[in-house]
């Protein structure tokens, strides 16, 4: 064994072995403490964290791609990543948010969001899609969004709202779709939508035909109920251009069932437009379960589920979504009994004025003939009185 050889200027005796374990402990110690730490501390490059509002702001950084998600801070409430160049999100962008309350992604270029992408935001409230190139939307993207309040949907490309995109947003408040493409609705799309409150739908080309029908009579009940909508202008035909549909009486759109009656041929898949095929049950629209509609009457319901085709629950290819046809009871039985009373006093005037015109028949032809007689009886006399005037003038 070599001779133990002595740093220059150092005391000459070697360290001890319990000050070398105290320093790998402490270093142990130290480092734990860093992987606690910094992860509560940490923040996406280029983006603004604030721990006291737990709001992580990203906007306006010219961004292509998502920040490193990975590093917000654990607890982040809300996500801001309004202005920048987002084209493309992948379905596991935001995987495990869900704490996270309000998500901005406003101003961007998205044109097409996968199913699901906010599955797994359950406490999310508040959603702004705002000024993107969105054109159509998957009936399962809000998927998981059952806590969803707010919604803008304004300044898209949208031209259609798909029947069970809004059917999770049960608790849905607020709903934009301004500026938009949208000719029509479905009134189906729009009745999961129980606590609605304000409806914007301003600035798109609607058609205010029969395709628009069905959602008038809901947005009548939405205002009946207490709820909020703008203007909904009509641009086609050209006789309605410019006026509210909200202001256009109902009578008008009576022509639209002559139409279906024509069409249809009497059957029933054929008038809802959808050829033959059995109705389909809401639960093959919806195999997870119960959804909340509205009767006729606009008040709300719940269909129990059942199974399509008496079986499995699972949605058959083979069946046909009936149109809702709106059904107004009240409507129809005030016009029955206006229209009975009108026709009772007609009756009624027919009546007497034939009674009268008999009357007065029957007056009149008395009267005529007490006339006629009148004069025979006179000149009767006179010839009497003549022939006693000739015997006398015989005898003298």
């Amino acid at each position: 064994m070599p001779p133990y050889i002595h740093p220059p200027g150092g005391t000459g005796l070697p360290p001890p072995i319990a000050t070398i374990n105290l320093n790998r402990y402490v270093f142990y110690v130290l480092s734990l403490l860093a992987t606690w730490i910094l992860p509560a501390s940490s923040c996406p490059p280029s983006c603004l964290c604030s721990s006291e509002s737990l709001t992580v702001d990203c906007g306006g950084r010219g961004l292509s791609s998502l920040p490193p998600v990975h590093l917000l801070p654990p607890g982040t409430r809300s996500l801001l990543l309004a202005n920048n160049k987002l084209a493309s999100l992948g379905a596991t962008s935001f995987a495990n948010f869900s704490s996270l309350e309000e998500l901005d992604l406003s101003n961007n270029y998205l044109d097409n969001l996968p199913a699901g992408l906010f599955r797994d935001m359950s406490n999310l409230t508040r959603l702004t899609l705002h000024n993107n190139s969105l054109t159509v939307m998957d009936r399962d993207l809000f998927q998981g969004l059952g806590s969803l309040q707010s919604l803008d949907l304004s300044l898209n490309g949208l031209s259609a709202i798909p029947i069970g995109l809004l059917d999770e947003l049960q608790h849905l408040r607020w709903l934009s779709l301004v500026g938009n493409r949208l000719h029509g609705l479905e009134r189906a799309a729009f009745e999961p939508l129980a606590n609605l409150q304000h409806l914007q739908l301003g600035q798109n080309p609607w058609e205010c035909d029969c395709n628009l029908r069905d959602f008038k009579h809901w947005m009548e009940w939405l205002v009946y109920r207490g709820g909020k909508v703008d203007a909904l202008e009509c641009t086609l035909p050209k006789d309605l251009r410019g006026r509210d549909i909200r202001s256009i009486p109902v009578e008008m759109f009576n022509y639209c069932l002559q139409l279906e009656d024509e069409n249809g041929g009497g059957s029933e898949g054929a008038r809802s437009g959808q050829g033959g095929g059995p109705p389909c049950s809401r639960s093959a629209l919806n195999p997870s379960g119960a959804t909340p509609v509205s009767d006729n009457n606009g008040s709300p319901g719940v269909d129990s589920p059942s199974t399509a085709g008496g079986g499995g629950g699972e949605a058959s290819t083979d069946c046909v979504r009936a149109r809702y046809r709106p059904v107004s009871v009240r409507r129809a039985i005030g016009t029955v009994v206006i229209a009975g009373v009108v026709c009772g006093i007609v009756c009624i005037m027919m009546v007497a004025a034939a009674a009268y015109g008999c009357i007065y028949a029957s007056l009149m032809a008395k009267y005529q003939r007490e006339l006629k007689r009148q004069p025979l009886m006179g000149d009767g006399e006179a010839d009497g009185e003549d022939r006693e005037d000739r015997q006398i003038s015989s005898v003298a």
